[in-house]
């Protein structure tokens, strides 16, 4: 394809500068455009559609200064709103509003580090259509934390956003996680008062986990077994599932942990998802960002782009940009 002639104009015609050599409103793009796509591709599209030429190391030079800039924002409202410093409003608390935390982690490549772990918190609206025969839910409104450190660091995370979607004051909080300690541990200190419920699909799972183990060599028995035991796990009879393991001497303490976590058949009635399959996808939302081919961040670079890519995904990234300005 023949290129298309591309007229550039100076930057301080076309835009006006600032102190730090651009406007604010091309430095915003620069900043939203790296939260979606790489800084050569973020590039490219402003020399391609905007006619603008810029360097890909000034893109990440705005990047950084910008990015740091926001972090300092989100650090001082974490700070504020601290655990220790929530006042409980009565007047706020609505019974009929309904939220739903989900938590997860994922692995991304630090220069001089190696895989870090990246925990990531999802707080949502979720409405259930009651039409069809198994009730469909829905979530709405999603936004997202992201931390590149261990629980210490992600509880003032998580509890910021929770205050900002007044979680504290919900009637219906649901919480939908895998089976991780550390984060039931956490859900416990922050969320103490919430319908607690595993993922549903990662203990089929662990089901399938079992049957294996008990019939390795036996493919009709496995799938007996494995069917008439998913059948108990859908109606939340988990009491079945842990007499079989039991009786099989296999362990069955993952059932038993989670016993509580697993009515299913009660959380499809009350209208609760029983699946944390958004913030698994929201895991690989900030992955395709931080980990493409190639890439190894530095731990303030990676910090800066996290909290521009939650913000980004959260369709936030404007109102977070003039909060910090």
């Amino acid at each position: 394809m023949k290129p298309v002639n591309k007229v550039f104009f100076p930057l301080d015609e076309r835009w006006g500068l600032d102190d730090g050599g651009y406007s604010p409103n091309l430095s915003y793009i620069l900043v939203w455009l790296s939260g979606l796509v790489t800084f050569a591709h973020a590039q490219q599209i402003l020399a391609d559609i905007g006619q603008v030429d810029i360097a890909t190391t000034t893109v990440w030079e705005q990047v950084q200064r910008h990015g740091e800039r926001l972090c300092e924002h989100v650090a001082q409202k974490q700070n504020d709103v601290s655990v220790e410093r929530t006042r409980w409003h009565h007047q706020r608390y609505d019974p009929r509003m309904r939220r739903c935390v989900s938590i997860d982690g994922g692995m991304i490549c630090l220069r001089d580090e190696g895989w870090k772990e990246m925990k990531v918190g999802l707080v949502s609206d979720f409405k259930t259509d009651w039409n069809s025969d198994l009730a469909c839910v829905k979530l709405v409104d999603m936004d997202y934390c992201a931390v590149l450190g261990d629980v210490q660091a992600f509880n003032p995370a998580l509890w910021a956003l929770a205050v900002k979607r007044d979680v504290p004051y919900a009637g219906q909080l649901v919480v939908v996680c895998d089976g991780a300690t550390w984060i039931w541990r956490l859900v416990a200190d922050l969320f103490p008062v919430c319908t607690q419920i595993v993922d549903y699909y990662h203990a089929k799972q662990q089901l399938a986990k079992a049957a294996h183990e008990l019939h390795p060599n036996d493919d009709k028995q496995f799938q007996t077994w494995f069917k008439n035991m998913s059948d108990a796990l859908f109606r939340g009879e988990i009491f079945k599932i842990i007499a079989s393991l039991h009786a099989h001497q296999h362990k069955a303490s993952y059932f038993v942990n989670h016993q509580r976590r697993m009515q299913y058949q009660q959380f499809r009635a009350d209208g609760f998802p029983i699946g944390s399959g958004a913030v698994e996808s929201a895991i690989k939302q900030f992955k395709h960002r931080l980990t493409g081919a190639g890439m190894r961040w530095s731990r303030q670079g990676a910090e800066r782009m996290i909290t521009i890519r939650s913000a980004v995904l959260a369709d936030d990234l404007s109102h977070l940009w003039q909060q910090a300005a």
